[in-house]
């Protein structure tokens, strides 16, 4: 009885947790992608001038950021469940894959979260230098990390909201930077480049991590209000805000200025702004730039949360992961990638943003091969949102990117790969590891789901079904499920049985 009455209060707390709006949607997708113009300046260092910088982030969203966007909008509404892109590769392709892509995203969302605390200190320390030294910089990293820690416990319509001010906030230097370089901008100028310092690697690394994680949110799609018609609209509102927030800054930086290219890098814009607006424009980009740190780690730290939590309730993980707070919060999987943020602060941007670029690129394309086989294998799946084309069209869809991706790694260094592949074979043998653990009942985990099945209710699944028993609406069967105890059994076990017999 107490421990029924335990989980029905963690479900309770869930259901009536407040869910995302589609503003506050909005502004975490915009901070899980962007967050704002901070570290698009190397772009124009890397890229020899303006021209392929501008060019660049007017390109790639029509062959990266709408295709992913697009692609995350349908997949998100027909699975509106915490765990996202693990459901969708778990239905293509079964549990394996699906915690494969679950454990490479979580591991690369947790490395890029360890940035944010850094990069916002090293926004602090241009106005209070003592941020430089040890004695400072390791308490304060401390104290950030865990007080932005504590904002996702305390609920994640907190951080939708704040996210909308500190968007509003992070942007609007900007807007008044546009209107006031107006008068001193020459077009000309945006065509300057120099093909002789172009550096390729960083520039392709640059625009790609600029751009990249659109498919965050899905890990929050459990948590949204209206998930089917929110999502869409929440995505293409979010397109056109990261797009105009990186072209107006650089369309007014580059245009009113004669800098050259080499002085374009991290925190440039903050100059920009003084030589533009004057002083106080200088103070308040670097204020934007520091709670735009902010605004990115709570955004990711919510996406990583929520990610373990799916998993957990899927079985691929302890139950202990599926826990909840007062605040209908998953308190285990927050504290979980909060401690991997405090100890991978370590590295530096470089070695972050190369790394993150190629697990990240390993699990799109596995994205990418899902949706098109769910396009063939479940015709019928309902989609609340269907991407305008048929099963052709849609693998056409599919092909820019992933060229893109194949480039983005490609120009890894050795480093890069042979750090991928530890991660990678980490990966393959920590499944098989939870498989034991949960047969030998060494942990606790929501056996009744098919995510991380057994040995045994393999064999007793294939015993009482049909093999080529179908479910009719995969969408239906939610992970957090108001079904009855024995119509959502029967509903696991068809999934089961669906994924033995396309593994065999």
């Amino acid at each position: 009885m107490g421990e029924e009455g335990m989980a029905s209060d963690a479900e309770n707390k869930a259901k009536t947790s407040p869910k995302l709006t589609l503003l506050p949607l909005i502004a975490l997708i915009f901070y899980d992608v962007s967050g704002g113009p901070f570290g698009v300046e190397d772009s124009v260092r890397a890229g020899g001038g303006p021209l392929l910088s501008l060019l660049g982030f007017l390109i790639f969203p029509l062959i990266w950021s709408i295709p992913e966007a697009l692609i995350t909008a349908e997949l998100a509404t027909s699975f509106p469940e915490n765990g996202g892109y693990v459901i969708w590769i778990s239905s293509a392709f079964g549990p394996f894959w699906g915690f494969q892509e679950g454990f490479w995203k979580w591991f690369s969302g947790v490395m890029d979260n360890a940035l944010y605390p850094v990069l916002f200190l090293d926004y602090l320390k241009r106005s209070f230098p003592i941020f430089n030294q040890l004695i400072a910089r390791i308490p304060a990293l401390l104290g950030i990390t865990v007080s932005l820690t504590y904002l996702n416990y305390r609920g994640l319509h907190i951080v939708g909201f704040s996210a909308v001010s500190l968007a509003v906030f992070s942007l609007c230097p900007f807007v008044v930077m546009g209107f006031l370089s107006i008068p001193r901008i020459s077009p000309k100028q945006w065509l300057a480049v120099d093909f002789k310092k172009v550096e390729w690697r960083g520039y392709f690394n640059c625009l790609f991590w600029n751009l990249n994680y659109w498919d965050k949110a899905s890990t929050l799609a459990g948590e949204v209000e209206n998930p089917s018609k929110t999502f869409p609209k929440a995505l293409f509102g979010a397109v056109i805000l990261v797009v105009s927030s990186y072209l107006i800054p650089l369309l007014a930086g580059t245009g009113a200025l004669k800098s050259p290219s080499s002085e374009w890098s991290d925190g440039y814009f903050a100059e920009v702004g003084m030589l533009i607006g004057g002083v106080w424009l200088k103070w308040w980009i670097q204020a934007a730039a520091a709670m735009s740190n902010l605004g990115l780690f709570e955004a990711e730290m919510s996406g990583d949360a929520f990610q373990l939590l799916g998993m957990s309730e899927m079985g691929m993980l302890p139950s202990i992961f599926a826990s909840r707070s007062k605040y209908g919060t998953p308190t285990i999987s927050i504290l979980c990638s909060a401690t991997g943020v405090i100890f991978l602060s370590w590295m530096s941007f470089q070695e972050i943003l190369e790394f993150l670029n190629f697990l990240y690129a390993i699990g799109m394309l596995l994205e990418f091969a899902a949706f098109i086989k769910l396009r063939i294998k479940k015709p019928e799946l309902h989609r609340p949102y269907k991407v305008p084309l048929q099963t052709l069209g849609a693998t056409l869809l599919c092909l820019p990117p992933a060229m893109l991706l194949v480039l983005v790694m490609c120009l890894a260094s050795v480093q890069t790969f042979l750090v991928s592949s530890v991660v990678i074979l980490l990966g393959f043998l920590l499944y098989p590891t939870l498989v034991l653990a949960k047969d030998r009942k060494w942990a606790k985990f929501d056996t009744d789901e098919p995510g991380l099945p057994s040995s045994t209710s393999l064999e007793e699944s294939s015993v009482l079904l049909q093999p080529h028993q179908e479910v009719a609406d995969e969408a239906s069967v939610s992970l957090l499920s108001d079904l009855s105890p024995t119509k959502l059994g029967q509903e696991r076990c068809e999934v089961l049985v669906e994924g033995v017999v396309k593994e065999e």
